[in-house]
Formats: structure tokens, C-alpha cells, sequence
């Protein structure tokens, strides 16, 4: 499978703050060809976050979910993103066989076990300082994409503090995307603010 350099992590919470609708974010993202997207629901009850993620699924071709794998499999989502806590990879691979399924992982160790297993792209980070987390994992910076890029068979993504600063850095370093939140959602335009990525991954492009 392929993905867009950048993928938008939709936080509801992140964008709620700053004022922004998240479902025409969403959709304003998939026009700039960005049509892989994850919906973050951290604070949502279920029956909130299944009428989101149903509205989302109609703006965004490739609907991923953070976690929960029954919200995805209610709604007809892509796919699901999956945490070392969470649903192990092999049980969500047998609700769904077409599902995408993204994996987190916080070193080259815990990435090399992880690729073991089979996802369709593999995430590592935090790359930076992060706060999209309460309790956020040591940094592992850009080094560890370059320690993993060679043996990563599927699309590897940046993860944990990207921002416009960083991101040609990762992307260097052997990420095919880098996973964004505070970089989209603290800007005053999240569409402008994609769009200003998607001009450094360009820029990134040309000369290497």
C-alpha cells in the first residue's frame, strides 16, 4: 500500500480547542489528495464517536481509527490503528481481512517485533517533544527512522511531534509520511497549514 506524505491524525480534542470543524478539515484534506486519515477520539462516548466516525467515512476515502476496533468495524472504516496496549494485531487482522492496520511502536526493537507480525505501515516515534499525551514515550528522534527504514518492508511513518520545522528531516531520514496533530490544529487554517507540508515534502522531493 501507499501513503500521502502527510496523514492528518484527526483529535477531536486538539481540534475542538482551537474552533476548527473537524469534519470539513477532514474533507478539505482528502481534496489536496490526503485520503488517508485517522480519527483520534480519546474523550468521546461510543455512540459520539461512531456518529463522527460515520461522518468522516463519507469525506475520507481511507478512514483509519485510533484503538478501537469496534468503532471501525461498525462504520465501515479502513482500517485501524492499533497501540503496543491495545487489540493485538492478530485479532484485528481476523475482524477484517481487507482492514488497513497501523502499528505504533516506540524503538527499533519493538519495530522489528512489530514487523514481524505483518502491518500494513508501521509508525515510530515520538520523533520530538510531544504534547498529544499525557504520558508520552521517550523521544527516539530521526535516528531511529534511519535505523529502521532498511528493514521495513511496508510504509514507515514519523510519529510525535512533526511540525513544519522537523518534518523534511524525517522525511530524509526514510519516512514515507509523517503523522501530524498540533502542527494542523494549532494553525488558524489546518487546510493552509496541510498544504505548507505537503510544499516541504515537495521541496524534500526535488532534492534528493
Amino acid at each position: 500500500m501507499t501513503l500521502p506524505p502527510l496523514y492528518p491524525i484527526l483529535d477531536v480534542d486538539a481540534a475542538s480547542a482551537a474552533g476548527h470543524d473537524l469534519v470539513e478539515c477532514a474533507a478539505g484534506f482528502a481534496s489536496l489528495g490526503l485520503d488517508l486519515q485517522q480519527l483520534r477520539a480519546k474523550t468521546l462516548n461510543d455512540r459520539e464517536a461512531v456518529r463522527l466516525a460515520e461522518r468522516l467515512a463519507a469525506v475520507v476515502p481511507r478512514l483509519i481509527i485510533n484503538d478501537r476496533a469496534d468503532i471501525a468495524l461498525l462504520t465501515g472504516a479502513a482500517g485501524v490503528h492499533l497501540g503496543q496496549d491495545d487489540l493485538p494485531l492478530e485479532a484485528a487482522r481476523g475482524l477484517r481481512r481487507d482492514w488497513i492496520i497501523g502499528f505504533s511502536t516506540h524503538s527499533p526493537e519493538q519495530a522489528a517485533r512489530a514487523l514481524a507480525r505483518s502491518p500494513d505501515y508501521l509508525a515510530i516515534g515520538p520523533v520530538a517533544d510531544t504534547r498529544s499525551k499525557l504520558k508520552p514515550d521517550a523521544v527516539v528522534g530521526v535516528k531511529a527512522l534511519s535505523m529502521v527504514k532498511p528493514s521495513c518492508r511496508v510504509p514507515l511513518v514519523a510519529i510525535g511531534g512533526i511540525t513544519l520545522a522537523n518534518c523534511g528531516d524525517a522525511w530524509r531520514a526514510g519516512a514515507d509520511a509523517v503523522a501530524v496533530i498540533a502542527g494542523l490544529w494549532g494553525a488558524p487554517h489546518p487546510l493552509a497549514a496541510a498544504e505548507r507540508f505537503l510544499l516541504a515534502f515537495r521541496d524534500v522531493s526535488c532534492h534528493n
